[in-house]
């Protein structure tokens, strides 16, 4: 006889068996979710905390989330985030900018009034505290199929030594052969120039660029031969005299183009104040502090999209206004450093727009002179487009280091390759340091209190693309030549991100803009608009209730001089820093700087005495923090040092 099971265990039978194969189906997922616990089990326990620190993501209310495209600490312990149209094309054809001021001490937010369209700036600290920003975005790139109608450069130039003329965007000019274009911006003609009486008067044409695009679409509006134009609606003498000059106008790729505003913005009234514009349009240009307080800014690109060609300018916080600096042509966004002495060294990172064989070799430039002596010895040295770089911890060693990298443009290289100098050096030249895990573009790189540098982020492709963030962080020991893991971020960083330093010895880190949502690359990126935090391991293991704290002291002092600040902790305090604040966009903060300062104990007190040279300590507000001998900093004291 054959045994049939009854009812009651066929749905018993049944029931096991389908929650069986539920399981095996769902046993990724399980591993997956138990894994993930684990993880935040072991990254939450003190021990993990006391070697490799941790991150914390920041309560953002929604309405001040930004597309943070540039990040500026300010002496006042707030921080700037400047978005303008954030790469957004949407916001930028709605003129609508942001900048939010976040107080990381409070965590709270505020909206600033933002002008003009800041975005893809430059910015520098000024002596007085407050921050110089110049240039942003006058027009986005098209590409491609994008572009429907011809367009390019135009030259503008008047012959009337009488009178300027300023035509506002819109402007009709036309061609030999009547072809219609109009400008994209206004421009201005001052008069020309007069030289002589009488017969022997000599007169110069006043020139100004402008971009213009045909007014019919597709090829009609495509001329290949350079032809003079006449400016629509002017007649007689005016129409003799003012007039456009213009190559090819084609269907080609149009790029960005730049502005040439400039703003202080004012830490204390929180607003920006319009200072005298640049001579030149730039977008993605550089900002270095001069050992004087005067600000030097180079490249970017200008009002038609091209490479400003070596023009220079500085600024002078004292008068407000720019005056022309020495000729040097660089790439979009160069790493120019201050070094002692006062010339600047070009590590060679950089941001990209510009030829891959024009100005992408690091070295030494004389400003007073305007020489430049290559340095040479580089690994990989066709990859420092969107490398970091960084002045050493401290300052006085002169030592540089370059991390990671890519190729030019969209390119799918990219370098694990760190490299060192040492500008003391009878003939400095690059030597390879320890190696990244892995290439690296986009690398965060920040200077901390205890003289390591803490790097964090990066994606192994051009904007992340491939899913290819890489969720890791570092420290680099400068006296070990050793780089150690931290605690890995849970935000990934690759474009249009940052990272600095908080004067509670944290670090911040911002943005993100990668390029697609996906692996396979066929959904569009979002923005990252989080903000996470990462605390040190100095900051653990009982040590954050051991910090050194430095009481009551002077907020001013001058070169040379020996400060003296009250302190329960002298016995304990083994070193003192000057940092100053980062002002940091594309992986490019040529102004962080961390100074050693010399250090006498006393009774209850400890006295510091500053370097005499500006060209170390460039005038402006520094984060003082001193370290007690387990490398635990104090949290800072801000001093300002007068131009």
């Amino acid at each position: 006889m054959t045994y049939r099971p009854g009812n009651r265990l066929k749905k018993t039978v049944l029931g096991t068996g389908a929650a069986l194969l539920l399981a095996g189906l769902n046993m990724p997922a399980a591993l997956s979710f138990a894994t993930e616990r684990l993880h935040e089990y072991r990254i939450s326990r003190p021990a993990y905390q006391a070697r490799y620190g941790s991150w914390e993501l920041v309560d953002v209310p929604e309405e001040f989330r930004v597309n943070s495209i540039h990040a500026a600490l300010l002496h006042t312990g707030k921080v700037l985030l400047v978005a303008g149209s954030g790469n957004d094309r949407e916001q930028f054809d709605a003129g609508t900018f942001a900048s939010v001021l976040w107080d990381p001490e409070k965590n709270t937010f505020k909206k600033i009034p933002t002008p003009e369209d800041l975005f893809c700036s430059g910015h520098a600290a000024l002596p007085d505290g407050n921050l110089l920003v110049a240039g942003g975005t006058a027009r986005y790139e098209v590409l491609g199929d994008a572009v429907t109608h011809a367009g390019g450069p135009m030259l503008l130039k008047n012959e009337d030594p009488d009178r300027g003329r300023t035509f506002p965007a819109g402007t009709t000019l036309r061609g030999p052969d009547g072809d219609a274009y109009r400008t994209e911006s206004a421009v201005t003609l001052p008069p020309a120039g007069k030289e002589g009486a009488g017969r022997n008067v000599r007169i110069t044409a006043s020139e100004a660029r402008v971009f213009v695009s045909a007014v019919e679409e597709g090829e009609e509006g495509v001329t290949t031969e350079p032809a003079q134009y006449e400016i629509a609606g002017l007649r007689g003498a005016d129409a003799r005299n003012l007039y456009g000059l213009a190559g090819a106008l084609t269907l080609e790729d149009q790029d960005y183009q730049g502005i040439r505003a400039a703003y202080e913005f004012d830490p204390e009234a929180e607003r920006y104040v319009q200072v005298d514009p640049m001579a030149e349009a730039r977008w993605y240009p550089t900002l270095t502090t001069l050992p004087d307080g005067r600000v030097l800014t180079v490249s970017g690109l200008d009002d038609v999209g091209e490479v400003v060609p070596g023009i220079t300018e500085i600024y002078d916080p004292e008068t407000r206004t720019w005056s022309k600096g020495p000729e040097r042509y660089f790439p979009t966004y160069p790493a120019l450093f201050l070094t002692q002495g006062g010339e600047l060294f070009y590590t060679g990172a950089n941001a990209g727009y510009g030829p891959a064989d024009k100005g992408r070799v690091p070295g030494l430039w004389d400003l007073e002179t305007n020489s430049f002596t290559e340095i040479g010895g580089l690994t990989d040295a066709d990859q420092l487009e969107t490398a970091a770089s960084l002045l050493l911890p401290p300052a006085q060693s002169q030592r540089f280091m370059l991390l990671g990298g890519g190729g030019v443009g969209e390119s799918e290289k990219a370098t694990a390759r760190t490299a060192l100098i040492d500008l003391t050096e009878e003939r400095p030249r690059y030597h390879d340091g320890p190696p990244l895990p892995q290439g690296t573009r986009y690398l965060s790189s920040v200077i901390m209190p205890d003289d390591t540098v803490f790097t964090t982020g990066g994606s192994r492709d051009y904007r992340g693309r491939g899913r290819s963030d890489i969720l890791k962080a570092q420290f680099y020991d400068p006296a070990a030549n050793a780089f150690t893991p931290a605690a890995a971020p849970t935000v990934g960083r690759n474009y249009h991100s940052e990272a600095l330093l908080l004067p509670d010895g944290r670090v911040a880190t911002f943005g993100s803009d990668p390029l697609f949502a996906d692996k396979d690359n066929t959904r569009a990126g979002t923005f990252e608009k989080r903000i996470e935090v990462y605390t040190p391991p100095y900051l653990f293991d009982g040590r954050e209730q051991r910090r050194p704290v430095l009481g009551e002291g002077p907020e001013e002092a001058r070169l040379g001089a020996t400060v003296r600040f009250a302190t329960g902790d002298a016995d304990r305090i083994a070193t003192a820093r000057l940092m100053r604040p980062s002002a940091v966009t594309h992986t490019t903060d040529v102004e962080q700087r961390s100074i050693r300062l010399d250090v006498r104990r006393g009774h209850g007190e400890v006295a510091l005495t500053l370097p005499e040279d500006p060209s170390l300590v460039p005038p402006g507000w520094y984060m003082l923090f001193v370290t007690d001998r387990e490398g635990t900093p104090s949290e800072a004291a801000w001093l300002h040092i007068p131009a």
